[in-house]
């Protein structure tokens, strides 16, 4: 996958920004490049090999970082939380709704 300049004229546009035609440019070359890495990373089989919760560990050790137990350690206070709310249902806060 790989832009043209026009899609990124359209994207500054949607996030609005105002780019000179050097730094569409600039910025072309940048995320093109960017498609260039994933598309090379795609490219990779790793069929059988195991995901690593931290990747550098592999090369690195002694930067591995320990991961304590996943499990429940604070009790359920929503309902408590939800008292000073000023509208509730099954759970959820109620707000106006803010978009037609």
């Amino acid at each position: 996958m790989s832009l043209e300049l026009k899609d990124v004229q359209r994207i500054a546009h949607l996030a609005r920004l105002e780019l000179s035609e050097t730094q569409a440019n600039d910025a072309l070359i940048k995320l093109n490049g960017f498609f260039s890495i994933a598309e090379q990373l795609q490219a990779i089989d790793t069929a059988g090999i195991a995901p690593l919760s931290h990747p550098i560990a592999a090369l690195m050790p002694e930067l591995c970082l320990r991961l304590r137990e996943d499990v429940i350690t604070e009790s359920n206070h929503r309902e408590q939380y939800q008292q000073v709310a000023p509208a509730t249902q099954d759970g959820l806060y109620l707000v106006p709704k803010v978009i037609e």
